[in-house]
């Protein structure tokens, strides 16, 4: 009897193992690049039409997109709530909103109105969601990297203390400068190891350092949220269409192989674009890099 019972408890783990490999084996790649796993970026401050909400909520459902990260401009700040609760109306998920620093501008309590505005809205639609902040880029030139970091830890500390109060959270977004610096990021996510942050990393703002490329990543994984993909040319311009630049396979091939389990935001952004057409070009673009992964 206690034979049979070790016998029988050496078989159910082969079995659950069979079926975990199984899993595995099985788990279809084609997550990565549906569109449900894909976020569409930059379409609401990038917009030749200058769509309404109403108009562009309906342009990711006819595209086929159920989620999108909400970059505004200054100008999009009367329509927020109204675009936030739309989205909400139709199951659009908000991954994201953009939050755009200025340190001569913006300090831990005292935000400028327009990023205060942020929150507010945030608390009137009750959207809990990540918020994605960039850094005016020049700010830190003239500062010591003490200097740089000792401020850029308070004002990060006190967005990520508000944002936790709306059942938010911070991801650092690298935009340039001295904030944008991979490495500077993972300082600051150090010196606050009480706060829940992570890092959006964005192919297009890591154009002039695509060398530490290999090792950027490496070092963020532990804390990146999003990957925003774009076509890559070491000497090309910023933005071009995905499938169009000669690196950007070899770069998502790199996350993937070290497990990254996404999700991915795909550009509708160019200087001038209709952002409908821009994410189609994307989005074909990307399923034609990997066509086993559809």
């Amino acid at each position: 009897m206690k034979l049979f019972k070790i016998l029988l408890f050496a078989l159910c783990l082969i079995l659950n193992y069979s079926c975990k490999l199984k899993h595995i084996e099985e788990k279809p790649d084609s997550y990565f690049f549906k569109k449900n796993n894909l976020i569409p970026w930059s379409i609401v401050g990038f917009d030749v039409k200058e769509r309404t909400p109403k108009e562009r909520i309906e342009m990711l459902k006819r595209l086929g997109f159920n989620r999108y990260a909400y970059g505004n401009r200054p100008k999009h700040i009367p329509t927020m709530e109204e675009e936030w609760e739309l989205a909400k109306a139709n199951h659009i998920k908000i991954d994201a909103v953009w939050l755009y620093i200025n340190l001569r501008k913006d300090q831990p309590n005292n935000l400028k109105a327009d990023s205060e505005a942020v929150f507010e809205n945030l608390k009137k639609v009750g959207l809990q969601t990540q918020i994605w902040i960039g850094f005016e880029p020049t700010y830190f030139e003239n500062l010591s990297e003490e200097a740089s970091l000792e401020q850029a830890v308070a004002m990060v500390s006190y967005l990520s203390k508000r944002a936790y109060a709306l059942g938010c959270k911070i991801a650092l977004y690298n935009h340039g400068g001295w904030f944008g610096k991979p490495e500077n990021q993972l300082k600051i996510i150090k010196a606050l190891p009480n706060e829940n942050l992570g890092v959006v990393f964005n192919f297009h703002h890591a154009h002039d350092e695509l060398g530490a490329y290999s090792k950027d990543i490496q070092m963020l994984l532990p804390y990146l949220w999003c990957v925003n993909l774009n076509g890559i040319k070491a000497n090309g311009p910023k933005i071009i269409s995905i499938g169009k630049g000669d690196l950007e396979k070899e770069m998502i091939e790199q996350l993937l192989d070290l497990n990254y389990k996404g999700p991915f935001g795909i550009l509708g952004h160019v200087k001038g674009g209709d952002p409908e057409l821009i994410l189609q070009e994307n989005f074909v673009g990307l399923q034609s890099l990997f066509p086993h992964k559809n």
